[in-house]
């Protein structure tokens, strides 16, 4: 039988800046579980409203992998490999920190709020040379479907990594549900549900909820009301 972990979202650190609202899964600045320090290869996974005009400045990252996905508004990014970009909803972003980059991330709209989702995954190989990728994803495709937007191979949908892991965000509607078979039954699954709820693993998930499901090779999710989630595959061995 599968094991699971349940997060509900009132359970999840907070920091507030003011400016800045984050909502995080896992150990991040000054929130602290030792229950909560990652789940497997994914080690952040950050709920993000940041105020317009507002961000962060240039900081440094290494040996990470760090996706961003905007769910509201915009972000303008800038870093040190001389990458300049907004990203908005229906886009995907990645840099392989690797042997290390600067960058900051800042609302670019003054009157409305930017809101995003940042994971970090361990890496399976560190010091790479820095890289960074965005791509656009296909409108609608995630309707009913698991659309995958990251993945280990460069020749797959989605944006590629330095790590054994695959993602998926899916629209279901109210009633779908689907089927998803591991690419490993060593790995683990984390669904993170960013609108409704759904239910997988006798688990009843709403909105901003996460779930770990381990010793598992196949699942079902369904939508118990409309529903956005994200599904994330990881390597549990770092």
């Amino acid at each position: 039988m599968a094991q699971t972990i349940l997060h509900k979202a009132d359970s999840r650190g907070i920091t507030d800046l003011g400016w800045l609202k984050s909502y995080q899964t896992f150990c991040f600045g000054n929130y602290y579980n030792p229950d909560r320090i990652h789940f497997g290869a994914l080690r952040v996974l950050n709920d993000d409203i940041v105020d317009g005009g507002k961000g962060f400045g240039d900081h440094p990252h290494d040996n990470m992998e760090i996706i961003s996905i905007p769910l509201e508004g915009e972000l303008r990014h800038e870093d040190s490999m001389g990458n300049t970009a907004v990203i908005r909803p229906g886009e995907i972003q990645m840099m392989s920190a690797g042997t290390g980059i600067y960058h900051a991330e800042y609302n670019g709209n003054k009157d409305k709020p930017a809101k995003f989702l940042q994971i970090w995954l361990y890496p399976n190989q560190l010091n790479v040379e820095p890289r960074y990728d965005q791509i656009v994803l296909e409108k609608g495709k995630a309707l009913n479907n698991l659309q995958q937007i990251v993945s280990p191979n460069k020749e797959d949908q989605g944006v590629w990594v330095y790590q054994n892991a695959w993602f998926y965000l899916a629209n279901f509607e109210k009633g779908f549900a689907q089927n998803y078979s591991l690419h490993n039954e060593k790995n683990g699954v984390y669904i993170f549900v960013i609108k409704g709820s759904v239910e997988t693993a006798n688990t009843l998930l709403e909105e901003r909820d996460g779930l770990g499901i381990l010793e598992t090779d196949q699942l079902s999710i369904r939508a118990q009301n409309d529903a956005e989630f994200l599904l994330m595959e990881v390597s549990m061995t770092i």
